[in-house]
């Protein structure tokens, strides 16, 4: 087997950012839909005399991620959450 050349290997390289490119517009694409719903389901919430905040439905969405994704799911979830309810 012989090993693959520099122009090869560019083409790999290309290629496998055109895809990181394409996963990240789709990231940012559901990051922005998400923090969209969640704002909704804020606006609902205090509209019919509910909080603000439900802690014990964003800790279950902390421990999904962690579960998941390890320690770096929980901070992932934590922006999530800011994303759609703002700063506290």
């Amino acid at each position: 087997m012989t090993a693959p050349t520099t122009e090869q290997s560019n083409a790999e390289i290309d290629a496998l950012r055109e895809r990181i490119d394409a996963a990240d517009a789709e990231l940012i694409r559901i990051w922005r839909e998400r923090a969209e719903l969640s704002r909704q389901v804020g606006v609902a919430r205090m509209a019919a005399g509910g909080t603000r905040l439900v802690l014990a439905r964003e800790q279950k969405i902390v421990d999904k991620f962690r579960a998941a994704l390890g320690t770096d799911g929980a901070q992932l979830a934590m922006l999530l959450l800011r994303a759609g309810r703002g700063p506290l």
